[in-house]
């Protein structure tokens, strides 16, 4: 690995300047620095529902639920892994917010843009739910103030984030110019280390037309390799990229057997000046290295959060050596009394729709696929689509399909059954809207096929009672549905 190799060369050159000058003084040693970092919060103020499933120790074929995340315990542990560490810092790639529970989604997730800021959070790359709402709320997040529709309607006024949003290949093509900075410099005891942050390129495919007008995704290794001649012209050779794309490991939390997925290539493709990546957006915990280089990820809605211990050597100014931990945010640690108060206060305005009672569920909804890819919340929810748009007025739809990323969480069956507006919030986050349109059967067929457009990981769409349809995954791509096997009533 290149930093141990560079730590040895450099203790080499130490000893032979020692044996021929005795009387020089020492070098300098290393600069240490801390990095904490997490992705994908989604404005998980309070513990997820299933926290982090993890090896078990006794049967590392077998997984385990630990119960980990929420706001009131991490940032205690934050505040431990700062300690003794005077040279940290607070990062996140992407996805801080948006599909976000009912606590911080009601209000716009400005409860989490509080409560990371009270964390101590200092730079964070874009992702792609950072733009769920458009370019003019992500800029608001950023800026303050209240929400253009629902006005203000938190405990206090907003503020806006402390933290410094990054969004080197995001392009307000209006302009020309990113909609945030590419990067942001740190200096840790005068040696600079450059924070290059920034969203997948495919962004555009997966927010709403209307939320991505105006803007331009660029390739992530072309634009984070634009910028080094002038990060190294600016002095810089530590570089650390938060990028919000990211691999799917077969190891443990703090493993990376094999990896793959989008990250691997990109990270190939970076300049070697990069020195760390810390990834995100595939909801998945690994510590890995890449082409010689630290790669990271810390899971989801904040049940780890990453430390990564940098030596830098004070003469060249770069990165000699790189180690990460993914740490567990254990519900054992101290609830931050900040953070308690924040999510009382939010919740007391929340309460009134966050308790009333939606209905009563017999036995928990799973969203769990069966291996044809469907689920019962699935069907639950393509079932109440159809309903919601069957009638003439409302569309007169037939059949209802359903994007399975957009199933949060279970729906799940607790004491008498009876389900809240919070619980159903939770599975179905998003502000999204119901969409009626005629299709021909041939079109149909045609857009069940692009199920499969990534084999690695198809995602099978929902569907509504009434329609059903076979398939044959040992078919080429564009040939696998059975088109007189598409059934509707």
């Amino acid at each position: 690995m290149k930093f141990v190799l560079r730590l040895a060369l450099a203790a080499l050159s130490l000893l032979l300047v020692a044996i021929a000058a005795p009387g020089r003084a020492a070098e300098s040693p290393p600069v240490d620095v801390r990095i904490l970092a997490i992705n994908d919060f989604h404005g998980n103020l309070r513990p997820p529902p299933g926290g982090i499933r993890i090896a078990d120790p006794d049967d590392k074929a077998k997984k385990i639920a630990v119960s980990a995340g929420g706001a009131e315990y991490m940032a205690t542990l934050v505040k431990q892994l700062r300690d003794g560490h005077a040279n940290t810092i607070f990062v996140a790639a992407g996805d801080l917010i948006g599909a976000s529970p009912l606590l911080s989604g009601l209000f716009h997730d400005e409860p989490t843009i509080e409560s990371l800021s009270m964390m101590g959070l200092a730079v964070a790359s874009v992702g792609n739910h950072e733009f769920d709402e458009g370019k003019d709320e992500l800029l608001r997040m950023q800026n303050g103030g209240c929400h253009p529709v629902d006005k203000c309607r938190g405990p206090h006024p907003f503020e806006g984030a402390k933290f410094h949003y990054l969004a080197a290949s995001t392009v307000d093509t209006a302009t020309g110019k990113t909609v945030f900075p590419p990067y942001e410099i740190r200096s840790f005891d005068s040696v600079a280390v450059a924070f290059i942050g920034l969203t997948l390129k495919g962004t555009s495919g997966i927010i709403s037309p209307s939320a991505a007008a105006g803007l331009e995704f660029r390739d992530e290794a072309e634009t984070v390799n634009a910028l080094v001649p002038e990060l190294k012209a600016r002095g810089v050779q530590a570089i650390v990229v938060l990028i919000h794309e990211g691999g799917w490991p077969t190891g443990d939390y703090n493993e990376c057997p094999g990896i793959s997925g989008p990250i691997v290539d990109i990270v190939k493709k970076l300049d070697p000046a990069v020195d760390v990546v810390i990834s995100g957006h595939t909801h998945q915990a690994y510590v890995c290295e890449i082409d010689h280089r630290l790669v990271t990820s810390g899971d989801k809605f904040g049940t780890l959060v990453t430390a990564i211990d940098l030596k830098l050597d004070p003469a060249t100014r770069d990165v000699i050596s790189a180690r990460a931990d993914n740490v567990i945010v254990h519900n054992t640690l101290a609830k931050d009394a900040e953070q308690t108060a924040l999510i009382a206060a939010y919740d007391k305005v929340a309460a009134p729709l966050a308790n009333r009672r939606a209905g009563t569920i017999t036995e928990t909804l799973s969203r769990v696929p069966n291996e044809a890819g469907e689920s019962v919340l699935g069907d639950v929810i393509a079932d109440a689509q159809l309903a919601a748009t069957r009638s003439e007025k409302d569309g007169g739809a037939v059949v209802a399909f359903t994007n399975p990323g957009g199933i949060r969480t279970d729906v799940v069956k607790q004491g008498d059954g009876g389900v809240s507006y919070a619980d159903l919030f939770a599975s179905q986050p998003f502000r999204n809207q119901l969409v009626t349109l005629t299709l021909t059967g041939d079109q149909i067929k045609a857009m069940l096929e692009q199920q499969w457009l990534d084999p690695r990981r198809p995602r099978i769409l929902q569907v509504s009672g009434g329609f059903s349809y076979a398939f044959d995954n040992d078919k080429p791509f564009g040939e696998r549905v059975i088109a007189e096997r598409m059934m509707l009533n």
